[in-house]
């Protein structure tokens, strides 16, 4: 049988308010968010006692809000470490999400289920083909479908006949006035 894995408990869980603005006058406009972000990585790891620190989508998108040059000068976050001592921060307020490392986990379960399943009710692979056509076969209706309304639209945005040009304009020469011819 195989061992399940234990999803991992969070031990510690606290907020910060970390000052960036000290950190990111340090470094040329173009790398400030980038030193934010570095910033917050440090912080964090100084405080939480951990090395192993990921920052959260939302606090990424924070830093970068305003672009490269113009990182927020305070962020609020919320600190979560977990028993294997790593540490997940994200942005206070921001909805809760799990690591992608975890997600990956548990969808490649859901597809072990689904050919398990398949196995045991029909011949080997019968129903994962099946399941193949039909959504090659939605797919390529939607395509139509969007083809269609595009095709729609080009035609109401682009007149079948254009404004005919204007006649150009003759160019007038201004004449300039001669100095007086001296007698």
């Amino acid at each position: 049988m195989a061992k399940k894995e234990e999803s991992s408990k969070t031990i510690l869980e606290r907020v910060y308010s970390i000052p960036l603005r000290m950190e990111t006058l340090k470094v040329p406009p173009f790398k400030k968010a980038n030193k934010a972000a570095k910033t917050v990585r440090e912080f964090i790891s100084k405080h939480m006692k951990s090395d192993d620190v990921s920052l959260g989508k939302y606090l990424n998108l924070k830093i970068w809000k305003h672009g490269a040059k113009n990182p927020p000068h305070h962020v609020k976050v919320n600190a979560a470490k977990d028993d294997k001592g790593r540490v997940f921060v994200e942005l206070v307020g921001a909805p809760k999400e799990e690591p992608k490392v975890e997600e990956k986990k548990k969808r490649a379960k859901k597809e072990e289920k689904v050919v398990k399943e398949a196995e045991f009710t029909e011949k080997p692979g019968e129903k994962l083909e099946k399941a193949a056509e039909e959504t090659k076969e939605e797919k390529a209706k939607e395509a139509k479908k969007i083809e269609k309304e595009e095709i729609k639209e080009l035609h109401k945005e682009h007149p079948k006949a254009h404004a005919p040009k204007m006649p150009a304009k003759p160019k007038l020469q201004e004449s300039r006035p001669t100095a007086p011819r001296s007698v």
